[in-house]
């Protein structure tokens, strides 16, 4: 599965098991806008290392987290091996 699918399904099963409803997951959706919250972001993050094996936000000296999903998604894609 790609970091963009393993992404957008990893939210999608977030908002599940919190019992939101998501807004359609394209690249330009502002992320305050997602409906998650920040416990919201700390547990998706922290799934996703779980499946990818990397966390973007703690690797960078200078991690600023993302204003948009496309961002989001393009900080996992291109996380220096």
């Amino acid at each position: 599965m790609s970091v963009r699918l393993t992404i957008v399904s990893a939210m999608q099963q977030i908002a599940d098991e919190q019992g939101f409803k998501v807004p359609a997951l394209t690249d330009d959706l502002v992320l305050h806008e997602s409906g998650f919250d920040s416990l919201g972001f700390a547990v998706l993050v922290a799934r996703l290392e779980d499946e990818l094996g990397i966390d973007p936000f703690s690797t960078a000296d200078d991690a600023i987290f993302p204003e948009t999903l496309g961002d989001f998604i393009g900080a996992y894609e291109n996380v220096p091996a």
